[in-house]
C-alpha cells in the first residue's frame, strides 16, 4: 500500500518498497474473463486516466487484455496511440452494427498483449441512432459475448465510459460484470457516487443482475491536503471492502502522458503513478481471481 498521508521522505520509501513488491509479485489469472466498466458519471476525475493505465499494467503483467473507448472524445485511444481518425473501425461501427468487434480491434504499439477497440468523433451521435433500436441496451454485450467465444484467451476488457450515464454508458454497465469507479479525493465526488450507485443497482435489477462494484479507486491525492485524507477516510468508512489501498497521487507525468500517445508505462515507467496504478491492477487482478464464477 502507497502511504497516503505521509512525509516526503516516507511516500519515496513506499514507493521503493512498492517497486520491490511488484518485481516479486505475480498477477493472478482470472477463473473467466471479466469485463470491466471504469465508470463515473463525474467528469475530471481520472476516469479515462485509469482506464488506460489499469489496461496498460494488466497486460504489462502478463494478462490478454482488451481495452475498448466507449468515450466519444477518445481519449483512450489518443493516450493508447491508436488511430481514432474519421473512417476508423470503431466503437461506433460496432453499436451501429455495420461491424463485429475484431474487425475493430488494433494492436497497441506498447504491449503486445493489449487490443484497443477505438472511439471515433462519429460515436457523439450514438445515443441518438441507438435510441430506436430494440435491445438497445444490450448491444455491446451480444458483441462481447461474439467475440469472446471465439477469441478465448482474451481474460480481461476494460472499458472507458463516457462521463455520464447515457445509452453509452448503459450498454458498458449491461455487458460488464465488474464496475471499477475512479474517485477524486474530493467531496463532491461522494455525491456523485451515489448516484452511480443507485443506477447500477436499477441495472441490477431489471437488465444486468450479475453487476457489481469491484474496486473504488481514490485519484489525485494529494498527500499534503486533510481533505484528501478525510475523503479517504469516508469512503473506506462507508465501503471497507471496496475502497482499494492503494491510491493515485496526482502528478504532472500523468498529465503529460496522452500527449506523447502513451501511457504513464511508456512515460515514466518508474514514477510513483506508474507503481502506483501497477499497485492498483495487481489488487484489481486479485480480488478478480478470487471472485466466484455467476
Amino acid at each position: 500500500m502507497i502511504a497516503t498521508s505521509a512525509p516526503l521522505a516516507d511516500q519515496i520509501a513506499a514507493t521503493v518498497r512498492a517497486r520491490a513488491e511488484l518485481e516479486k509479485a505475480v498477477f493472478p489469472h482470472p477463473k473467466k474473463p471479466r469485463i470491466l466498466a471504469v465508470a463515473n458519471q463525474k467528469g475530471g476525475v481520472g476516469k479515462t486516466t485509469s482506464a488506460v493505465n489499469l489496461a496498460v499494467a494488466l497486460a504489462k503483467a502478463g494478462l490478454s487484455v482488451l481495452a475498448i473507448d466507449a468515450d466519444p472524445q477518445g481519449n483512450a485511444s489518443t493516450a493508447l496511440g491508436i488511430d481514432h481518425g474519421i473512417g476508423t473501425p470503431s466503437t461506433y461501427d460496432l453499436l451501429n452494427g455495420s461491424k463485429r468487434l475484431v474487425e475493430c480491434v488494433q494492436q497497441s504499439p506498447e504491449v503486445e498483449s493489449l487490443l484497443v477497440c477505438p472511439a471515433t468523433i462519429d460515436l457523439s451521435g450514438a445515443e441518438l441512432e441507438l435510441s430506436a433500436r430494440t435491445r438497445r441496451e444490450f448491444i455491446l454485450a451480444d458483441a462481447l459475448t461474439e467475440f469472446l467465444a471465439v477469441n478465448r484467451h482474451v481474460e480481461i476488457i476494460v472499458i472507458d465510459c463516457p462521463p455520464s450515464l447515457g445509452l453509452l454508458t448503459l450498454n458498458a454497465l449491461v455487458a460488464a460484470d465488474r464496475v471499477v469507479v475512479p474517485i477524486q479525493a474530493e467531496y463532491y465526488a461522494l455525491e456523485g457516487l451515489s448516484m452511480l450507485i443507485q443506477t447500477i443497482q436499477r441495472i441490477q435489477d431489471y437488465l444486468n443482475p450479475r453487476l457489481e462494484i469491484e474496486a473504488i479507486l481514490l485519484t489525485m491525492f494529494d498527500r499534503r491536503t486533510n481533505l484528501s485524507a478525510e475523503v479517504a477516510a469516508e469512503l473506506r468508512e462507508y465501503f471497507p471492502d471496496k475502497v482499494l489501498d492503494t491510491v493515485i497521487p496526482r502528478s504532472v507525468k500523468l498529465s503529460e502522458a496522452p500527449s506523447f500517445g502513451t501511457s504513464i508505462f511508456g512515460h515514466d515507467p518508474r514514477g510513483v503513478a506508474a507503481v502506483a496504478y501497477s499497485m492498483a491492477a495487481l489488487e484489481i487482478a486479485n480480488r478478480l481471481a478470487g471472485a466466484g464464477e455467476e
